[in-house]
């Protein structure tokens, strides 16, 4: 009686799944350590990244070199401008962190602001010329948004160590540092919180550009009275 060989399983499959994993590690590993996606949820940062924008982000863009006044940044808004518990259930942060890892929801309890007050800067609005000041000198803000003032909300704050003054540059639709005067922390942010920096919008396509670190944004780096 003829014997049928029996034909060997095909193991594409599992080669396939193999590389997916495999795909899916290395680009975990890339994101949580070199750099990372995130999506751009709102207009606070108009014109330089507009909503529904994705933008490619360096973690290590401040490990060579400090946070200068001026640079934008990507930081962890949890014990500031974020609660520390949203209310929401296990399910819905899963599903909201897959959105998020995946580029296509924002997240919320990350933000990206402007670097207006660095520790130990003492940030003002307004001056008689309506603009923002650092250390007693008036800021250069070539990135506001189009018609916008620096501040329709008067402030002055002095920036504690290892905290942050952040500010958008859409500032007539942005909630920053200065919705949170009254918070505990007073609208700073722990430096240790940023993520990293934003280095280029991926999409849409039409504003595939490179993003550059400004130079310092006041037109003096000196402190009060030095």
């Amino acid at each position: 009686m003829d014997q049928t060989k029996r034909q060997p399983g095909r193991p594409g499959w599992r080669f396939a799944l193999l590389a997916v994993l495999a795909a899916v590690l290395v680009s975990g590993l890339i994101r949580s350590l070199w750099l990372d996606v995130y999506y751009i949820p709102s207009a606070s940062m108009e014109p330089l990244f507009g909503t529904g924008d994705r933008i490619l982000v360096s973690r290590t863009a401040f490990q060579s070199e400090p946070i200068r006044r001026g640079d934008v940044v990507v930081f962890d808004g949890r014990g500031s401008f974020a609660p520390l518990n949203s209310g929401e259930g296990r399910l819905q942060e899963a599903a909201a962190a897959a959105g998020h890892w995946l580029g296509v929801t924002g997240s919320d309890t990350t933000y990206v602001k402007r670097v207006i007050g660095l520790p130990g800067d003492h940030v003002v609005c307004c001056d008689a010329g309506q603009r923002l000041t650092v250390n007693g000198q008036p800021l250069v803000e070539p990135y506001l948004y189009a018609g916008d003032a620096a501040s329709t909300q008067k402030f002055d704050v002095t920036v504690p160590e290892g905290r942050l003054w952040l500010l958008g540059d859409h500032r007539s639709v942005s909630a920053d540092s200065r919705s949170l005067l009254g918070a505990p922390g007073g609208g700073m942010v722990r430096a240790d919180r940023v993520i990293g920096s934003p280095v280029q919008i991926l999409w849409p396509l039409d504003r595939f550009a490179s993003v550059a670190r400004l130079p310092l944004a006041a037109t003096s780096t000196t402190k009060d009275g030095q």
